[in-house]
């Protein structure tokens, strides 16, 4: 669960910076990459841990 909320705070920093300062895009879309990446793994292991517990 603490490398989920990691991966998450660095996605959010990454897109904060990424939209401020203007030609730095590419750290948005790392940003957004990391929030989706970070997403799928908290699910795969939410669903991992209620499949475990039936």
């Amino acid at each position: 669960m603490a490398l989920f909320l990691f991966i998450l705070l660095i996605a959010v920093v990454f897109g904060f910076v990424g939209a401020l300062v203007k030609g730095l895009l590419w750290l948005l879309v790392i940003g957004a990459v990391l929030f989706i990446a970070a997403l799928v793994f908290g699910g795969v292991r939410l669903g991992r841990s209620r499949g475990a517990r039936r």
